[in-house]
């Protein structure tokens, strides 16, 4: 069974129709790589699937629980809109670091504030936060920065602030890790970083992950599946060497000629 089901979503702004009907699902541990132009769709798609927006129309289904429905509203409640984030891990483009925290802070800050939402926190507080710092410490080593866990973030590069930002993601231990262009902010120098980073948890995690990037030798080489989105749908999905070795659409022909020039 698919770990993730999109059926039919849209989104509106303002009467603008930025998602049309978007269809796909995803196996657990693989992962699926979004491409197309600037104004696609694909991010306002990431940001619903983590509920940073809601859908006009449309289902997101996740390990066979209905997350949200639009003609449910009974999905719709603001009190359980936190819960259902904890589904999906977000890396954003521009990090998005607290500046006052140290790297190892601020992989651990979330952690720390559901857990003080647990009975048991109080009693047994000490214990609960070794247990967090050990976790964000192993994270921090796992992408490279056992050596930078107390820097602050204008103490980093922009390829480790990335990183600190996938091993913050992880700490919630997400179904899905989900990428929104992650080197888009980066020096071509230091893209190769972060990109190694999730080949590593492709391989060595098995995670399923949502990927929207505009490198497209990467997407080739660690998807598993690739959707093309223009104007706001899904014009082609396959597996990479359909999509890229023998495109269907004029659009999608056109977009590869031009991102490979």
């Amino acid at each position: 069974m698919a770990i993730l089901e999109v059926k039919n979503l849209k989104k509106n702004f303002a009467g603008t129709e930025v998602l049309r009907g978007i269809d796909f699902s995803l196996e657990r541990g693989n992962v699926l790589s979004i491409i197309g132009s600037s104004g696609s769709g694909k991010t306002t798609l990431l940001r619903c699937l983590n509920f940073l927006e809601t859908p006009t129309e449309g289902q997101i289904v996740v390990n066979g629980e209905t997350l949200f429905d639009a003609a449910d509203p009974a999905t719709q409640a603001e009190a359980q809109l936190r819960k259902k984030r904890l589904h999906f891990g977000l890396v954003f483009q521009s990090f998005n670091l607290f500046p006052q925290y140290t790297a190892l802070k601020n992989v651990m800050l979330a952690k720390e504030l559901l857990a003080k939402e647990r009975p048991d926190y109080r009693a047994n507080r000490a214990a609960v936060r070794k247990e967090i710092a050990e976790t964000a410490e192993r994270l921090l080593t796992e992408v490279g920065l056992a050596d930078r866990m107390n820097h602050y973030p204008h103490q980093l590069s922009g390829g480790q602030q990335q990183r600190v930002a996938i091993a913050r993601a992880l700490a919630l231990d997400p179904d899905i890790l989900c990428f929104d262009e992650p080197t888009s902010a980066l020096d071509p120098e230091i893209t190769g970083e972060v990109l190694n980073v999730i080949r590593d948890l492709a391989k060595t995690r098995n995670m399923t992950m949502i990927i929207v990037t505009h490198e497209m030798s990467f997407a080739r080489e660690v998807s598993g599946r690739v959707l093309f989105m223009a104007d706001g749908t899904v014009m082609e999905k396959g597996a990479p060497e359909e999509l890229f070795g023998n495109p269907k659409t004029e659009r999608l022909r056109s977009f590869l000629s031009a991102v490979r020039t």
